[in-house]
């Protein structure tokens, strides 16, 4: 599902030592080192897909909206991964997150609720309606 797109190049770097005070917006690939202080919006372009990475000494203050999510730092605020979100070792989220596919590995924390997202709801939408699975019992 997520492998056939390719992610896209990362072209924006926050480094280790800055700190940013206020929102931010950005297309294809965003790499934190360092700390924000707003919300980090990813604006869609003509690639259609975004990617945000905050790294372990990254520090984020706020809201974060994008296609791929890629934590590792330390976020205080909602997340909204539209496609994917992937929670490292030592993610730690204080906030409630949205997402349509998670991946989280052992050692990350979240505080807050999680809320799984349709990935097409338009084509969704269109599917027929799946039959439930049946176990086979023996009877006797």
């Amino acid at each position: 599902m997520f492998g056939k797109k390719a992610q896209p190049p990362i072209k924006s770097l926050i480094a280790a030592g800055t700190r940013i005070e206020g929102n931010m917006k950005f297309n294809e690939g965003l790499r934190v080192d360092g700390e924000v202080f707003g919300d980090i919006l990813a604006t869609p372009d003509e690639s259609g897909s975004s990617l945000l990475v905050i790294s372990e000494a990254a520090v984020v203050q706020g809201a974060i909206t994008a296609d791929h999510v890629i934590i590792n730092g330390t976020v205080r605020g909602p997340v909204n991964a539209k496609e994917l979100l992937e929670l490292q070792p030592k993610a730690k989220i204080e906030g409630d997150v949205s997402y349509v596919a998670l991946e989280m590995h052992q050692g990350a924390v979240i505080s807050g609720q999680l809320r799984p997202l349709m990935a097409n709801a338009s084509a969704d939408a269109g599917s027929e309606e799946k039959p439930l699975l049946k176990l086979a019992t023996k009877s006797g």
